[in-house]
């Protein structure tokens, strides 16, 4: 009966290869993510853990480049289980068919495509993935040491998949083992994801901050990728933003070791404080950047954010000349009206008042919001003046 199911999983597969994936009087199109470039860096999508038929998943390796392609992805690695392959009986072939079987498609609609595979092993370590791999086959070896260290010879990059993973993280919090900090001593382990599939892990994010490590969110998919996510209704896989010199493989490979990334989870970023504070200065502007107040009158700024990020911000320690609202959402791609009013009848001049905020959907730490600053040139009028 499960063979019967398989083989139905897989039929429906090839037909959405010919539905998604025909080049030919195609409706389907693609959703653009737009999130800014910065500091002189590509803002790549990416994401790092996919699985197929050919380990544990439901879906024929094309289908994931059409799926990544339609929801405004640029890089994807596919990394079937090493170790974990249900589906071995039904589909015989080595580790690296299901990269063969994607590259052609990838190459048609210029989707970037890296080799990688899961290490897949009880905790600890857990399951890693590596990726950027030349050969997937004699990474199955029977010491898992064994398998970190064959990849690292490839010039693979190494990540940590899911460390609070509930199957192998006791009520979903992650531990750190001796074998992680051998990995990281050993330069064998450059990142870990943060964020997988639904699940949010903080004292991961913590431990990469600590430590080091390229912070990673990835789907981690099995199943279609409308099964689990349905970006109409606002749900949007996880995925990593990479901050590359060019929009290659070498330079995503690149920006990795040089730990240039951020998570994207459930409409959070997760991220280095620069690249954070980078994207939210290149989004948001000030439609109007200089006001006049009469005594504690008030007046509108309008506030445009021009990504498809929402942000969320809560006033923090603000200038004691002007009362600005507690709360505003700058919702993806719209203009948002803030109230600003005056605090004192008598105040003259003019001079640029810093408003500050925390921004609740960039977080530069578990629960730490990024500070930023608006800056408003307000000429003050004395209510007594005519």
């Amino acid at each position: 009966m499960k063979k019967i199911y398989f083989i139905s999983t897989l039929f429906v597969a090839m037909i959405l290869i010919g539905a998604v994936g025909s080049t030919e009087g195609a409706a389907s199109e693609r959703i653009e993510i737009n999130i800014p470039d910065i500091l002189g860096y590509k803002t790549l999508k990416c994401d790092f853990h996919l699985h197929t038929v050919f380990s544990d998943g439901n879906v024929w390796p094309g289908v994931r480049v059409d799926e990544a392609w339609l929801q405004g992805l640029d890089a994807i690695s596919i990394t079937d289980h090493i170790e974990y392959r249900p589906h071995k009986d039904d589909i015989v072939s080595d580790h690296n068919r299901s990269y063969e079987i994607a590259r052609a498609r990838a190459e048609q609609l210029s989707l970037i495509l890296i080799k990688g595979s899961e290490i897949t092993r009880d905790m600890p370590p857990g399951h890693l993935n590596a990726i950027f791999l030349k050969d997937s086959n004699p990474l199955d070896v029977e010491d898992w040491r064994d398998a970190i260290r064959i990849a690292h010879e490839q010039g693979a990059l190494v990540f940590w998949n899911h460390p609070g993973w509930d199957r192998q993280a006791p009520g979903g919090i992650a531990v750190w083992y001796d074998e992680h900090t051998h990995l990281l001593e050993q330069g064998l382990m450059m990142g870990l994801e943060v964020a997988n599939h639904v699940s949010y892990y903080p004292e991961a994010y913590q431990w990469a901050i600590d430590k080091n490590l390229a912070v990673l969110a990835n789907s981690d998919s099995h199943q279609p990728m409308a099964h689990d996510f349905q970006p109409d209704k606002g749900e949007f896989r996880p995925y990593t933003l990479v901050f590359a010199e060019e929009r290659s493989a070498e330079a995503i490979r690149k920006a990795m070791l040089d730990r240039r990334t951020a998570a994207v989870f459930q409409g959070k970023i997760m991220g280095d404080s620069r690249f954070l504070e980078a994207i939210f200065k290149e989004s948001v502007t000030l439609e109007v950047s200089s006001v006049s107040i009469k005594g504690q009158g008030g007046t509108a700024v309008q506030v445009h954010n021009a990504s498809d990020i929402d942000f969320r911000l809560v006033a923090g320690k603000s200038d004691c000349s002007l009362q600005v609202p507690g709360e505003i959402t700058l919702s993806d791609g719209k203009t948002a009206v803030m109230g600003v009013r005056g605090t004192s009848d008598t105040m003259s001049g003019r001079k640029t008042v810093p408003i500050s905020y925390g921004v609740e959907t960039l977080l530069v730490g578990p629960g730490e919001s990024l500070p930023v600053t608006l800056e408003l040139e307000v000429e003050f009028i004395p209510l007594e003046q005519q």
